[in-house]
């Protein structure tokens, strides 16, 4: 009998090629796409609920984070023709390309917005830039997960269920803690609202990817990606407490509750993308990552031919 092969590659090197994304680039573009996505959506709420310091805020958010996003964007892929070169061409079928094509139109609409509500030009104007980077704000939050999923490695591929939905809700806290920090006390209602919702998304979703990824998870629980994964939870878990601290009288009793609470959740939004980021390349070091996956699947696929096979025998003789 030959007994069953192991995981290893030739030499103990690397099956897949570890992501040459550039640190602290690309997390940091990660989460602050997330902040200004989260943003925008909020300036809407707050320009309909008439929250103007809360406005200003989330829309010099929105606006500065499209810059520093951008910029940070443009130093990863070395050359800032490079970004130009992405919108000559539209493919739906790369989400990079998509990509490009969210984050040229929200940064325009976002800065736009933010101008005009500083300066008091063109107000109507202004709205409905704002309203555009509303609109594109929730993809460039998540289109990054897309991104990630896309790719072969095999904790970021494996969850492509799961990965839109962690982003999702740890943008949403972000962008509500970001708020939380910087805005009026008094008009942090909604961003309150909306960073305690996007945490426990977070949480819960984060939490069942872990679970359906079994062994594939193990990135996530150990080395420089565990560290963060747990600083990231106990940051977003710390944030909820002090916001449940600051509820009372809208939170003018306990500010500094608030501002912390914000500035947790934003900490633990940025530890998380981080953690995403280094679990992806720890699963493209180790071999047994790409490999015992690969014979699941084609131990799987060879027992429903199989069963198939077999049912297909049985009708025939009972026929």
């Amino acid at each position: 009998m030959v007994p069953e092969p192991t995981f290893e590659s030739y030499y103990g090197r690397p099956i897949l090629k570890e992501p040459t994304w550039k640190t602290p680039d690309v997390p940091i573009y990660l989460w602050i796409g997330g902040v200004a996505g989260g943003s925008a959506l909020l300036a809407e709420g707050a320009a309909l609920s008439g929250l103007p310091g809360l406005e200003r805020v989330t829309r010099l958010t929105a606006a500065g984070g499209a810059v520093v996003g951008t910029v940070a964007l443009v130093h990863d892929l070395g050359r800032p023709e490079r970004f130009l070169n992405m919108l000559r061409v539209f493919k739906p079928t790369s989400p990079l390309s998509v990509g490009s094509y969210i984050l040229a139109p929200f940064s325009s609409f976002a800065g736009a917005a933010a101008a005009s509500h500083v300066t008091g030009v063109a107000p109507r104007l202004g709205r409905l830039a704002g309203l555009g980077a509303a609109v594109f704000g929730p993809p460039l939050a998540t289109y990054t997960a897309a991104l990630f999923a896309n790719t072969a490695i095999p904790v970021w591929h494996e969850a492509h269920r799961e990965l839109p939905f962690v982003f999702g809700g740890s943008a949403a806290a972000a962008a509500g803690g970001t708020a939380m920090l910087l805005a009026p006390v008094a008009e942090t209602g909604p961003a309150v609202r909306m960073a305690a919702v996007g945490a426990v998304a977070e949480l819960g979703v984060s939490h069942r990817m872990e679970q359906r990824l079994g062994m594939l998870a193990e990135p996530y629980g150990k080395g420089l990606a565990g560290r963060l994964m747990r600083l990231s939870r106990a940051l977003t878990v710390a944030g909820l407490g002090l916001s449940a601290v600051s509820a009372g009288a809208s939170g003018r009793g306990r500010p500094w509750a608030r501002r912390l609470a914000g500035a947790s959740y934003s900490a633990g939004s940025l530890a998380l993308r981080f953690a995403v980021f280094e679990a992806g390349r720890e699963s493209a070091r180790d071999p047994k990552y790409v490999v015992v996956p690969q014979r699941e699947r084609i131990r799987a696929r060879e027992e429903a031919a199989r069963s198939a096979a077999s049912e297909t025998g049985s009708g025939t003789l009972s026929g």
